[in-house]
This record gives C-alpha cells, structure tokens and sequence, in this order.
C-alpha cells in the first residue's frame, strides 16, 4: 500500500480546471485554486467541492498572507504553482521591453506579477507556467529574457535556482484528439532542467511510427458516439454564412471557395481567419477549440452545425463526469480557454519522473480511444444560389508580413520603439 502524501499544488487562474483536473489525475493534490470568472468558479465548486477557491477569486486582491493561509502552507512545502496567466497582458513586448522597474504594474502585465509574488512567498518545488506564447514568441524574446531576470532576482534573495525551461508542444503528439499548440514553461527550485517528453502518437502517414509511436485520436475516436440525425435547436449555425458551410468538405475552412481549392470562387486566398467556416474531419484531430467563437467561427461539427458543450469537453479531454457550468457561450469559453486535461496528466507524470524519481505509468488515463473505421465523409451540398454573387476574382493575401494587419502592427512597434 502507497502510504506517500500527494503531492500539492496551488493553482493559479484555475478557470474549468482543465490544468488541475490532469495533475489529479496524476496524483497530485490541489491545495487551493485563484478564479474570479463566476462560471469557472461555479464549475469547480460543482465538480471538486473538496478543492477551496480562494476567497477573493481576483488574485490582486490576495494578500501572499491570505493565499498562504487558505493553502494551509508555509514557505517551501508547496510541491506544484501551476497556472496560466491570461495571455492577453503578452501580446505585445512593448511592455516588456522599457526597462522600467514598475513593467509588472501595468495592469495588462500584472497577471504575471500576481503569479511571481506568489511563487516567491510559497517557493514551491516546482512551478508550471502556461499560456505564455505573447511572452516568448517576439522577434527578440525580450520577454523570456525579461521572465528570466525577474526569476533569477527572486533565485538572490531566496537561495533558489529557477531556471526555466520552455516547452512547445501540440496536444495531437500526445493523445489529444485536438490539434493544440501551446508554450509551458517550467522550472525546479534546485534548477534541475526538464526533459520535454518525446510525443507518443503522430498522423499515419508521416514514417515516424514504432511500437511507442501510435495514429492521432481523431474527433470520430472522441465525439462519434455523440453523432445523431437530430440535434437541439440551439446548435443550428447562425448568421450571414451558416448556409454556406453545408458545401464546405470535413476538414476545410472557407479557402475551400477560394481559386486555389475545389469550390467556387467566392474568397481571396487567405484573406480571412484560418477558422473562418472551419469544419471537423471525422479521420482527423479537431482544430483548435476557439474561446471566444463568433457565428462563423469553427471548428464546426462534420454536419454544419455548432458542437455542444459535451462535444467540446470531450476534444479537450474533460470526462464525461465532468460538467461545465453555464449557458452554451459560458461553457464553450471556458472549455476553450482551458487546458486539456490530459496535458495537466502528462505534465504531473513528467514531473514525478523528473524531479521525484518516481516510477509512473506512461499512458494517459484521460485520452480516448480508439473508435475503429471512421464512417465515409459527409456528402457536399451545393453552393447556395444567394452566395454565387461573389462569384469572381478575389485577391488573394499578399503574403506573410505583408498585410494589412502585420502592416498596422509593424507602425504600432515603431511607434513604441
């Protein structure tokens, strides 16, 4: 009989519970969760009672006294600080980049300050980051290097060796049924360095396969047993596109009508969002589940219609069990802005391997399995006549760096320079 405690972490930004969900199921402990979003804070309650939500939920309210208190912690006992500032405060590295010793006030950057005050009072064994692709995707890493510095301040004052390692990844590589790519960063107080596990599953056709290299799940091995004829009236697509997406193949987005694809020339190359009357394949991962999706945002179902909220927990790997709080705009933003819970599992073995040498299973609980033999695509219907009047010529995007938006972005940067 195991008789060792789990192992605790204390989330920050805990929204669903996606992250802390993975890491129980790895074996860890969540000792207290921050969350100010009413419906996320509602999910949790309804789904791990057991699990205290901070009181205030908005992190700047906490004092580290209070947050230390309601963990029930004192300095270095804490295992795990997991959490995903939101990335919005990254978006752009002019407020990484003054130099000014005040850059974490700025209330777009304060996230990230909340999350480093509190790492500092807990001093945990290890700290997970998530959400940070603002942060270390810019032409320079300023804000990496920035994230380093105020790391090895705290390393000064407190005898500690935060070093942290980024991670990219895309869920699909290992047993998501989605196509996912995120950026984690993650460091040990001893400044053990983290290996990026190697992805177990890759698409069929790449020549990458062995006995631990398995075929992607795709939506059929996640959501196939939830397709039916009929559906609730609420999923209906909606808006100025909806009767277009029935012409649109599994698998394509609105480029399908454009010159270069099979459909009718109704769109310019690339000139619009990628998730743009994005559909679902069946034999493929699902695209990116979208937080904030508007009428003509996908991914859609294979059958035009928007994916209920079971549907989207399941592409993200929340059980059945699970239920997410609120009408299907609030589900869908917190499914969407969640990490898959598998990822939360395969990060809490990694870490229990890495840094605690202890022997862990490999397989995820929390990936589905397979389903077989995906049934043939559906059957394309024909463009409506009202949407043949943009039959023509469209201009395609001019290129990567090039349009209108790279353009105004590039004046923006040299405005703050």
């Amino acid at each position: 009989m195991n008789t060792k405690p789990r192992k605790r972490v204390l989330s920050l930004f805990s929204g669903a519970g996606g992250l802390d969900l993975g890491l129980e199921a790895a074996g860890f402990r969540t000792a207290l969760c921050v969350e100010i979003d009413a419906e996320s804070r509602r999910t949790l309650s309804t789904n791990r009672p057991k699990w205290r939500l901070a009181e205030p939920g908005d992190v700047h309210e906490l004092t580290t006294k209070t947050v230390m208190a309601q963990a029930k912690l004192s300095p270095r006992e804490l295992t795990l600080l997991a959490g995903g500032p939101p990335c919005q405060p990254f978006s752009k590295s002019g407020y990484w980049v003054s130099g000014d010793a005040k850059r974490l006030d700025d209330p777009r950057s304060s996230t990230l300050g909340a999350y480093l005050r509190i790492l500092e009072a807990a001093l945990p064994q290890v700290i997970l980051l998530e959400n940070v692709k603002g942060l270390v995707f810019n032409k320079k890493d300023e804000g990496l290097a920035l994230l380093k510095k105020e790391l090895q301040q705290i390393n000064t004052r407190n005898d500690t060796r935060y070093d942290p390692v980024v991670v990219h990844l895309n869920a699909a590589d290992y047993g998501v049924p989605q196509r996912r790519e995120r950026v984690f960063i993650i460091a040990h107080r001893e400044g053990r360095r983290f290996e990026v596990p190697k992805p177990t599953h890759g698409p069929p056709d790449d020549g990458l396969f062995s006995a631990d290299r398995l075929p992607y799940h795709n939506a059929w091995d996640a959501i196939g047993d939830l397709d039916t004829p009929c559906w609730p009236e609420e999923l209906n697509s909606r808006g100025k596109w909806a009767e277009l997406l029935p012409s649109i193949p599994e698998g394509e987005n609105y480029q399908w009508h454009t010159d270069r694809a099979g459909g009718e020339p109704l769109f310019g190359w690339r000139t619009r969002f990628w998730s743009f009357l994005l559909k679902l394949a069946k034999n493929q991962p699902s695209w990116t589940i979208q937080a904030q999706p508007g009428p003509a945002t996908g991914p859609f179902h294979w059958k035009s219609r928007q994916l209920s909220t079971r549907e989207l927990a399941r592409l993200q790997t929340f059980p059945d069990c699970y239920t997410i709080s609120g009408d299907h705009r609030a589900t869908h933003r917190q499914i969407g802005n969640a990490v898959p819970p598998a990822i939360g599992e395969l990060f809490g073995l990694e870490i229990r391997r890495q840094f605690f040498g202890e022997r862990v299973r490999k397989k995820l609980k929390l990936i589905p399995k397979s389903r077989g033999e995906c049934p043939a695509p559906e059957q394309n219907a024909a463009v409506p006549e009202k949407y043949l009047i943009r039959k023509g010529t469209h201009q395609a995007h001019p290129g990567t760096g090039k349009g209108p938006g790279a353009l105004r972005r590039q004046e923006e940067e040299q405005a703050h320079a």
